[in-house]
């Protein structure tokens, strides 16, 4: 016997559908709050410093849905992860054009660093294991005459 789903067990049918969209609109409901009491000065560069933020996050969300599984867990981690540190160097260059407080500005400052190398290191381990990529500590092989050819 297939599990239910544990909404439609406890709240069957139209009831919780409608339980559940009441839920999400709370939610925005309290991001929309959240972002008007945490303005401060400008109205208009906090709006555009949460709508970046928000827009970092969504560009991150879309780029992890659209990896797919590879069957190693290593790669699909290193896959996920790329698109997670995109997102937090995203976010804290926002940071740096909108933030004022002098320790968040220098934690945005090392997130840019930091994310910025992991993602190098990322890439090049992921190009390491692509077919037909020289194995790690494996010299690359010399080039041929052929090569060389035009």
């Amino acid at each position: 016997m297939k599990p239910k789903n544990i909404t439609y067990f406890v709240f069957p049918g139209i009831v919780a559908r409608i339980i559940l969209q009441l839920i999400l609109n709370v939610g925005m409901l309290g991001l929309a709050v959240q972002a008007g009491t945490h303005a401060q000065g400008n109205p208009a560069a906090t709006y555009a410093s949460w709508s970046e933020l928000i827009s970092s996050m969504e560009k991150m969300h879309m780029a992890m849905g659209e990896v797919k599984q590879s069957g190693d867990n290593d790669v699909d981690f290193v896959r996920l992860m790329l698109p997670h540190h995109q997102a937090a160097i995203d976010m804290a260059k926002t940071e740096l054009l909108y933030g004022k407080d002098p320790q968040m500005r220098r934690l945005a400052q090392e997130i840019l660093t930091d994310q910025q190398s992991e993602i190098e290191l990322m890439q090049r381990w992921l190009k390491q294991r692509e077919p037909g990529a020289p194995k790690e500590n494996q010299p690359t092989p010399p080039q041929t005459g052929k090569d060389h050819q035009k």
